[in-house]
């Protein structure tokens, strides 16, 4: 699993924890991170909101095509549905 370069503050308890639980514990994080951060579950997440033409469009092929782009159009927004 590629380690991406991130930054993450994560505070333990020294004297309750061992440097290697310590980096297990690290380790996991980044593997949640890593399955979370996916485009699937970011597709599964979110819904584009168009205001041009008054419609919420779920479409996942659609979704992947706004996300990948650099800019929206005017009035076109990205909605979290939680």
């Amino acid at each position: 699993m590629n380690n991406p370069n991130r930054d993450l503050l994560v505070l333990f308890n020294h004297e309750v924890m061992t440097q290697k639980a310590i980096e297990h514990e690290v380790e996991q994080l980044h593997q949640l991170l890593y399955t979370i951060e996916g485009i699937d579950n970011l597709i599964v997440a979110h819904e584009i909101l168009d205001l041009n033409k008054f419609r919420i469009i779920n479409n996942t092929t659609q979704l992947r095509k706004l996300i990948r782009q650099r800019e929206l159009k005017p009035f076109v927004f990205l909605n979290c549905k939680n």
